[in-house]
């Protein structure tokens, strides 16, 4: 996670902004502590509460305000990124490269040396989807080759299987192929239910990287929700604490998206907005 200093002594602390700024600074400090123990999942809760906070900040163009949300839109796109969500992390890439811009034409200084932070992380973006893109033509392969096993009656072949699903499912979402690889996790959810006879741990934890995957796109959020909703019980059950913590902070992250896109696109086009009045002011005023 990528330190970006703030200096609070500029925002007058018997305003609200003041306590804005330490709530989201709060935010990324309990993010990266969450990432360094790879609980991703509520390392992103926190990064979108942050983003939330921030939007009440009554300038856009203050200095401290942006780098705030420079911070927040690195944690985001890295958190995306450790959770080989390539596309996402992508996206938030893009945002930040359009934050980022204007801030170099203002304050080169302070903020030029973000712009190759972001660099570097575009290239560990495409040389993960390279790699992905290579594992994925082995691991089509090697299901179908078990996919004959299988039916030949060869039922120690039948884990593998499922593993190979699983993993080609996961190796899809990461190019972005979100529809394809729910295909694969569905066929291998299914095959493993059949062999254990039950839900076992195994099932609850491929349901839930489904639903992930349906997180990325935006009308099937309401479809992941219900499948996190019916999963629960079943974590509670066989006393899966992580995972059961995991459904939770999936569910409200949901509930954050769905109330929130539309006022994140608008916060989005203020930002720009209001950055590129202040560089037509300071072109005119030179």
């Amino acid at each position: 996670m990528i330190e970006i200093p703030v200096d609070l002594k500029k925002i007058d602390k018997k305003t609200k902004d003041h306590e804005i700024a330490e709530a989201v600074m709060s935010c990324r400090k309990t993010a990266a502590e969450l990432v360094a123990e790879n609980r991703h999942i509520d390392a992103m809760e926190r990064t979108v509460e942050g983003l939330r906070t921030l939007r009440e900040f009554s300038s856009y163009s203050d200095h401290e305000f942006r780098a705030l949300l420079v911070g927040l839109l690195f944690d985001l796109s890295e958190i995306h990124f450790q959770l080989k969500d390539y596309k996402q992390s992508e996206k938030e890439l893009e945002t930040l490269f359009k934050v980022l811009e204007n801030l170099i034409k203002e304050d080169a200084d302070r903020f030029g040396k973000y712009h190759v932070l972001a660099m570097e992380l575009s290239t560990r973006i495409l040389r993960s989807r390279k790699k992905t893109l290579e594992l994925l033509v082995k691991q089509q392969i090697n299901a179908g080759a078990l996919y004959d096993k299988v039916n030949s009656g060869v039922s120690a072949a039948t884990d593998r299987l499922i593993d190979s699903l699983r993993n080609v499912g996961e190796l899809l979402a990461s190019t972005g192929d979100y529809r394809a690889a729910l295909k694969f996790y569905s066929e291998a959810i299914k095959l493993s239910k059949k062999r254990a006879g039950k839900v076992t741990r195994r099932e609850v934890k491929m349901t839930i990287e489904m639903a992930k995957i349906m997180m990325r796109v935006s009308q099937m959020r309401p479809r992941a929700k219900r499948l996190l909703e019916a999963v629960l019980p079943h974590a509670i059950a066989l006393e899966t604490i992580e995972l059961e913590e995991d459904i939770l902070a999936l569910i409200e992250i949901i509930d954050t998206d769905s109330r929130n896109e539309s006022t994140w696109k608008a916060f989005l086009h203020k930002v720009q907005k209001q950055s590129k009045k202040l560089i037509n002011k300071k072109e005119t005023d030179q």
